[in-house]
């Protein structure tokens, strides 16, 4: 009966309990499962219509994973259906325009309506008309990044403050003389929120699952994609994994769009399941079209990210792990070393970086010690000028600029600590204390010197990574000799070592730093009289070395046979093709793309039409030098396979997204995360903020809720949220 659970052994009814209860799906597929999951014979052999009618199920027995589709399967399947009546439609028009224009008499006849679709009852219009209010509120919130609730009110007075702003808009829309809201606000229970905070979060859900179904259905569309991560983030006091998508549009342009975020998971082998299957079965992306991933993550979850890696290229060879063009090589390579003392020293170097970007007053202030160091270099003094202003922490030559400022960053620091004039607040001047008492520590001088020199041998090869696609082409190639260099460092690490040392502690005695062990060595040390371990012995066994291994190390597993492979591709690019005298081999290097080609068996035919094209081109007539203008030639489509092949390798994270119109995605994540304080984060919101310029469908948000939240709709007061009488 409608009163009770219908669970076994459920005595609850709805009467008589504050717990929501839920009706029987009309779906018969889905009540199927319904009936399955109560495990009582007596209802198997009852209709949907019967059980949804008679039958409910409390919210203690309602597991929506176990009996219910989630929000982003309703969404495709309804989004889906509009598709395909809106082309059913089409073509049912054009035959009947065709039929009229035959048969003028058969106009009468055009103006039938399928007696299939039954006509909406008053109550049921007005109830979609007061959901899409309610969305539309709740999407202006999010494009306008405005939390979903007010002040911070624990403790304090009830009406020292307004309510919250969901409610505060409702309220003035009401008073704006919305007539759905009000006449639903008239008929509502004094003791009754309005819209609870279970449906705000269920329409919440349903608005963000809409939003990103829109750029997910263009990257279906495209077939190929890329993974991309950015930095592990804090929404609302969790960890999560913002997550972003490449892919080619029908426009022929590569996007990087975000998508949403994941929750952190500290075990690498949790993290990577639920990572797949996001992707898979909640996102609905095929990962069989995947060709590239990458993760842009601090030095403590670099090892996590890597394991994630290589579980993705076990199921699928073809989604290559590569870098990502957004982040300099030398400062990948270094967020990846497993050493404590670097992590440390990549904080401090980023904090630093923030500190004097929080004022133009710290910055003129950095500026003045740099003119009177430099005063006899004015040039360098005012190129460093110029790089303090900058976000220099993620150029190639991060570590290079920041031997050359530390004595500045020092002396800086020192005197905004101990200024007489009182020009700083206590705040900054004790962040300035220790920020000073972090960089003046010798285990971070040595490590920046350290991290200096071994990634000097690297740092021409990132630059030419993040430059032109020739650049990119034949930085492939010298790979070789970039590890043949720090193979060389590796086998006379003693040698390599002394130097570095020796170049840290004149620093150190520059910056009158003293030089000693990190205190928890020392103090495991302690009544050791046999240990003969010396500084320069220590950082050798503790840094130097891991540092250089790891470094070799994260080069093959980014750089592997598959990936050089596509790199060697871009000789397709006519402008690399015309440097090498069009005397390419792109065909051996094309095999592993080969079950993405239209016409594989034409493709040797084909590569020698597109070389002939540009070999024998007229005079006034320039080699594209991008991806991008190759992709946008008027006649790419005449050659199907190359066009296929740049699509793929256009996609690849390592490549730089040549059109910076369509690189929003990460710009706008960085906006949303820097303008948002942690505690008013919420990852719903922050997707409609992101996108806000992607269309949204208030109709299929409208459906995707009634047909999910049958009872919230029809009946709702029922679940709303009880509150006190005043």
């Amino acid at each position: 009966m409608p009163n009770f659970c219908a669970a076994p052994n459920c005595t609850r009814k709805s009467t008589q309990s504050d717990l929501a209860f839920f009706r029987f799906p009309r779906d018969p597929a889905r009540c199927q499962k319904w009936v399955e999951n109560c495990r009582r014979a007596d209802l198997e052999d009852k209709t949907p219509d019967q059980l949804n009618k008679h039958y409910r199920l409390c919210a203690k027995h309602f597991e929506t994973s176990m009996i219910c589709r989630t929000s982003e399967d309703e969404i495709r399947t309804l989004k889906q259906k509009k598709i395909d009546e809106t082309s059913e439609q089409e073509q049912k028009h054009k035959e009947i325009n065709n039929s009229n224009a035959q048969n003028p008499s058969a106009e009468e006849g055009g103006e039938e309506q399928d007696e299939d679709i039954l006509p909406l009852t008053l109550e049921e219009k007005e109830n979609k008309e007061y959901l899409k209010s309610l969305f539309e509120i709740l999407i202006l919130m999010g494009k306008q990044n405005i939390p979903l609730d007010g002040h911070e009110t624990d403790g304090l007075p009830e009406g020292l403050f307004t309510p919250d702003n969901f409610q505060a808009l409702l309220e003035c829309r009401i008073n704006s003389g919305e007539e759905v809201l009000r006449k639903r606000f008239e008929t509502t229970a004094v003791n009754t929120l309005f819209c609870s905070k279970t449906q705000q979060k269920q329409m919440l859900e349903i608005c963000e699952s809409c939003i990103r179904e829109e750029t997910l259905r263009e990257v279906r569309d495209s077939h190929f994609f890329s993974i991309i991560t950015d930095d592990v983030v804090d929404i609302a006091g969790e960890e999560h994994l913002p997550v972003l998508v490449r892919f080619v549009d029908e426009s022929h342009n590569l996007r990087e769009e975000f998508v949403g975020f994941l929750p952190y998971e500290a075990d690498a082998e949790i993290l990577a399941v639920k990572f797949h299957t996001t992707i898979t079965e909640k996102w609905g992306l095929n990962m069989e079209y995947c060709r590239g991933q990458a993760y842009i993550v601090s030095s403590g979850f670099s090892s996590k990210m890597k394991v994630v890696a290589s579980r993705l290229l076990e199921k699928y060879p073809q989604a290559v792990y590569t870098l990502c063009s957004s982040c300099a090589l030398n400062m990948w390579l270094a967020k990846s070393v497993p050493v404590v003392g670097v992590s440390v020293a990549l904080g401090t170097i980023e904090e630093v970086c923030s500190f004097f970007h929080r004022s133009p007053q710290l910055l003129l202030e950095l500026d003045n010690v740099i003119s009177v160091l430099f005063q006899n270099n004015e040039e360098k003094g005012k190129e460093l000028k110029e790089i303090c202003h900058s976000q220099w922490t993620g150029r190639h030559d991060a570590f290079e600029i920041l031997v050359d400022l530390l004595q500045a960053l020092v002396l800086c620091l020192d005197g905004i600590n101990s200024d007489t004039n009182i020009r700083w607040n206590n705040y900054i001047a004790g962040r300035a204390f220790v920020l000073c008492s972090a960089v003046t520590d010798f285990d971070f001088v040595v490590t920046i010197v350290v991290l200096k020199n071994v990634l000097s041998f690297t740092r021409a090869f990132g630059k030419n990574l993040q430059g032109q696609t020739s650049d990119v082409f034949f930085a492939a190639s010298s790979l070789t000799a970039v590890l043949h260099s720090l193979n060389e460092v590796m086998e006379n690490i003693e040698v390599y070592h002394e130097f570095w040392f020796e170049e840290a502690t004149n620093l150190a005695t520059k910056l009158d730093i003293q030089m000693k062990l990190p205190g928890k060595f020392r103090r495991a040390q302690q009544g050791n009289l046999e240990s003969q371990l010396t500084s320069e012995s220590y950082y050798k066994e503790t840094l130097s070395v891991p540092t250089v291994e790891h470094i070799i190390q994260e080069l093959k597993d980014i750089f592997s046979e598959q990936h050089l492979k596509a790199l060697k591709c871009l000789s397709l690019v006519p402008s690399v093709m015309g440097q090498l005298k069009f005397n390419t081999s792109e065909e051996h290097h094309a095999d592993m793309y080969r079950s993405d080609l239209p016409n594989p068996d034409t493709l040797s035919a084909e590569l020698h039409c597109w070389r002939i094209k540009w070999k024998h081109r007229g005079k006034d007539i320039e080699l594209p030098s991008t991806i991008y203008e190759a992709l946008h030639l008027p006649d790419i489509k005449f050659f199907p396979n190359v066009y296929a092949l740049l699509k793929v390798l256009c996609i690849l994270p390592v490549m730089k997204v040549e059109n910076e119109r369509y690189e929003n995605g990460r710009k706008r994540l960085k906006a949303y995360l820097r303008n948002t304080l942690t505690d008013q984060r919420s990852s719903n919101l922050a997707l409609l903020n992101i996108n806000f310029d992607i269309k949204h469908d208030l109709d299929l948000m409208v459906d995707t809720y009634i047909k999910l939240y049958t009872t919230k709709s029809e009946l709702p007061t029922d679940n709303s949220e009880t509150i006190e009488n005043t």
